[in-house]
C-alpha cells in the first residue's frame, strides 16, 4: 500500500486521537498486535496532549493517508537539546497492521529527521517486556541499549490506570 505523508496541524487532533486510542486501548486495539489494553486502562493520550505534540516547535507529528485519503498511521518525532530525535506516538490502524504501513511510517520519520533536522541518531522507549515489538524494531536496524527509563506512573494515573506494577522502558536507538 502506498501512503501519502504530511505534517499534522491542529485541525487533525480529533482524527489523530481516534487513531492512537484505537491502536492501543480497548477492544478495537486487540485486532492489532500493538495493543496495550492488558497493561493500561483509560486513555493513552488526551486531545490537549495530541495538540501539544502537534504544535511543539521542536517536533512534528507525521500522518500517513491511504489512496482513499483515510488516516491509517501517525508518528511523533521530537528534537531534543542533545541533538537526538525521539520517536513516539506511533500508531497504525489495527485493522491494517501487518501490511507494511508501520515500516513505511518508521522510514518516513527517520528520513524527516535526517533531511529536515540533519539528525544522526533516533531513539525510542518501549515497555521492557514487549519482546515482539522490540524484535520488530531490531529487524529495522535499531539496537536495544543498556539504558532504561522509569515508567511515569503518576502521569498515567491521571488518564486511567496501570494494571501492572513492574513497568519500565527499554531504550532503543538507531544511527541515521
Amino acid at each position: 500500500m502506498s501512503l501519502t505523508f504530511r505534517k499534522a496541524d491542529p485541525s487533525d487532533v480529533p482524527s489523530v486521537l481516534t487513531l492512537v486510542e484505537s491502536a492501543y486501548r480497548g477492544d478495537t486495539s486487540r485486532k492489532g498486535w500493538t495493543t496495550e489494553a492488558d497493561i493500561f486502562s483509560g486513555d493513552r493520550i488526551t486531545a490537549p496532549g495530541v495538540l501539544a505534540k502537534i504544535t511543539d516547535p521542536c517536533g512534528a507529528v507525521l500522518l500517513g493517508h491511504d489512496s482513499a485519503g483515510a488516516l491509517v498511521t501517525c508518528a511523533e518525532i521530537l528534537r531534543r537539546d542533545d541533538g537526538v530525535v525521539y520517536f513516539g506516538m506511533f500508531a497504525v490502524d489495527p485493522e491494517r497492521q501487518g501490511g507494511g504501513i508501520g515500516r513505511q511510517t518508521l522510514e518516513r520519520a527517520e528520513a524527516y529527521a535526517r533531511e529536515e533536522w540533519n539528525s544522526t541518531l533516533i531513539e525510542m522507549s518501549v515497555i521492557w517486556f514487549r519482546d515482539e515489538l522490540i524484535a520488530w524494531y531490531v529487524r529495522r536496524g535499531y539496537r536495544k541499549t543498556k539504558e532504561t527509563k522509569p515508567f511515569p506512573y503518576a502521569e498515567q494515573l491521571k488518564n486511567g490506570g496501570v494494571l501492572r506494577d513492574d513497568l519500565y522502558f527499554a531504550v532503543l536507538d538507531k544511527e541515521l
